[in-house]
């Protein structure tokens, strides 16, 4: 491991907005994430697979009035959008290094208001299908952490995930689907749903005129 990447870790090991293994905070915050760690009630937004945490510091800047959680696996990307957050100086945004598959381990039921799934790994592989975070078992995941009638957010450039994750949802009973498209900028009427806040991989995709896939919806 780099120098620089344990500097990192070093870093992340000292900052109280990121939440990871070895600290006290780790797996104690579900159902108190208000109180114990935002220290308000606004409205909590999570996003999944949050990588460098642009969009969620893109959110966090623009909603002062809610609260934002970035998750990922990575420490040294969670250590960018935490710095980038604290370089803004922004105090309604944090970050939690977990795994998709631990959500119920970090959020009570009920306990979010939304969710953003910006850009994943589209996993083409058919072996890895179950790993897409639109996958049944995650959507399920989401049901039980979202408030009722909370929403999930896809972005993505990826024809074939769109494609499946617009299948899985409209299979899912008492799921409904609330906007989507194949093209978000050629859809102006969408863009103040999907928000306008472009993260790398968006920027590049957007450059080489690939059109950027969003579909929002309901699980409950």
């Amino acid at each position: 491991m780099s120098r620089v990447k344990l500097k990192r870790f070093a870093e992340n090991a000292e900052r109280a907005s990121v939440v990871e293994p070895g600290k006290d905070t780790y797996q104690q915050l579900g159902g108190r994430w208000h109180e114990a760690f935002f220290q308000n009630p606004n409205p909590i937004t999570l996003e999944v697979g949050c990588g460098k945490g642009e969009y969620t510091v893109g959110l966090a800047e623009r909603y002062p009035e809610r609260n934002f959680l970035g998750l990922d696996i990575k420490g040294d990307r969670i250590w960018r959008g935490n710095s980038r957050a604290e370089e803004m100086g922004l105090t309604n945004v944090g970050w939690v290094r977990t795994r998709a598959h631990d959500l119920l381990t970090h959020f009570a039921p009920g306990e979010l208001h939304e969710i953003w799934i910006t850009f994943p790994d589209p996993r083409p592989r058919d072996r890895d299908i179950k790993r897409r975070l639109t996958y049944p078992r995650f959507l399920d995941l989401y049901q039980q952490i979202l408030r009722p009638g909370g929403l999930i957010h896809l972005k993505t450039d990826n024809e074939d995930l769109f494609d499946y994750s617009l299948e899985t949802v409209q299979q899912r009973p008492g799921a409904t689907i609330l906007a989507h498209t194949k093209d978000l900028y050629a859809t102006p009427e969408l863009l103040p749903h999907a928000e306008d806040i472009q993260t790398t991989f968006e920027r590049k995709y957007r450059s080489v005129g690939v059109p950027i896939k969003y579909l929002q919806f309901q699980v409950s």
